[in-house]
């Protein structure tokens, strides 16, 4: 995969996760919703950095859906919580391969963005897996 196919598909990965987050947002409980804020910006962070680095590597960025099908349906605080780590678990695999496609400061900022996504999947379930990034993989 190459430097710019794996850059647009964790673009494309950010627009699903902010779309997932505003999600989470409407459902999390007042205990969460910092976090679920917190997440969310860093999301939209990364999604605008991609867009950058797209246009850099010569692309034209990916545009985000107008909706995205969710993975189950999140009725109440407990399915936010766990939609916010499948969110997590799948930008984490993107940047798995984004690590593996790049080289320099571009490797070391998706590696960077593999590890906070890790970090917070494990903030949401409430346990790790052993190869962040890797999981939906196998």
């Amino acid at each position: 995969m190459s430097a710019l196919d794996a850059t647009q598909a964790a673009l494309a990965a950010e627009h699903a996760a902010v779309y997932g987050y505003g999600v989470v947002g409407g459902r999390i409980g007042t205990e969460r919703r910092a976090e679920a804020t917190a997440a969310y910006e860093a999301h939209r962070g990364h999604r605008d950095a991609l867009r950058r680095t797209v246009r850099d590597l010569g692309g034209t960025p990916v545009v985000a859906e107008a909706a995205y099908e969710l993975p189950f349906r999140v009725a109440d605080p407990a399915g936010a919580v766990r939609l916010a780590a499948v969110l997590e678990d799948r930008v984490a695999g993107v940047y798995s391969d984004l690590v593996r496609a790049s080289e320099g400061r571009r490797r070391r900022e998706a590696a960077a963005a593999l590890r906070e996504a890790a970090v917070r999947a494990v903030r949401w379930r409430g346990s790790d897996v052993t190869f962040p990034g890797l999981a939906e993989r196998v």
